[in-house]
């Protein structure tokens, strides 16, 4: 209890520290993004595999899934973003077609191959490799 009292207080002092790595700032910002998606994809993937076992370590991907598209929704829908408004509507509608799938997994009607499959194809274009829209 006294790590976790520590570490609230230090993250109230340092707001920074429990949101970023220490090595973020010297990392590409598409290098960041390719992680974040290269993390919640893997997550999908193992929980999906144990469903049956664990749903809720599958619910908790699938909201870590959506939290993240909902960040990059809430970031191309800004009139700050500098990135081609095409890429931008379509990156948007991804957002929204991960919401409803996503809804359809949690229902039993869907598997989550296709959010995986959105995911891996975002971060083939992170990469270079084509494939992101």
């Amino acid at each position: 209890m006294v790590q976790r009292e520590g570490f609230a207080v230090n993250v109230l002092i340092h707001p920074k520290a429990g949101y970023t790595r220490p090595d973020a700032t010297l990392r590409p910002m598409r290098s960041i993004e390719y992680d974040a998606f290269a993390r919640v994809t893997q997550k999908l993937s193992a929980t999906w595999q144990n469903r049956k076992s664990d749903f809720p370590a599958l619910v908790q991907a699938l909201t870590d899934n959506l939290g993240l598209w909902s960040t990059l929704a809430a970031d191309v829908a800004s009139s700050g973003n500098t990135l081609p408004s095409t890429l931008r509507a379509q990156l948007f509608y991804l957002y929204e077609f991960s919401e409803i799938h996503t809804r359809r997994v949690l229902e039993g009607s869907a598997t989550v191959d296709v959010l995986i499959d959105v995911n891996t194809a975002i971060m083939r274009g992170l990469r270079g490799q084509g494939g992101a829209t």
